[in-house]
């Protein structure tokens, strides 16, 4: 399952209203606005799963998948290392993200960054 998409965009605050307006039809709103940052995201009510980011093609694409579990993200970063993608940033909590965010990422051969998030409603950390 997919759990968000960051998409690169060139005019942030062009892309911004369009994304809002848009994708209003579907329940969207923007969530976060990280102004300071050149960062949004939007979603339905409590849950931002399109994240637009200053930075045009210069910047890779992201996608985050939804794990079960803490094992299942390491397993996706073993896995994904062994099958050729570099390391960008093992699996661990991400306290920056939230409270039991536990997350791995891997850039994949063309510089794409890929998440494996998991939930941990019990974080040890």
């Amino acid at each position: 399952m997919i759990a968000h998409v960051s998409i690169n965009v060139s005019d942030f605050n062009k892309s911004k209203e369009f994304y809002k307006k848009a994708l209003k039809p579907l329940g969207y709103d923007v969530l976060m606005d990280l102004a300071e940052w050149n960062v949004a995201g939007l979603g339905e009510p409590g849950k931002p799963d399109l994240w637009l980011h200053a930075g045009g093609a210069k910047q890779p694409t992201h996608v985050a998948f939804a794990a079960n579990s803490k094992e299942t993200v390491n397993d996706f970063y073993d896995a994904a290392i062994k099958a050729g993608g570099k390391d960008n940033g093992k699996p661990e909590y991400c306290k920056d993200y939230g409270p039991g965010y536990y997350a791995g990422f891997v850039f994949d051969p063309d510089g794409n960054n890929v998440e494996v998030m998991f939930m941990d409603p019990n974080p040890t950390e």
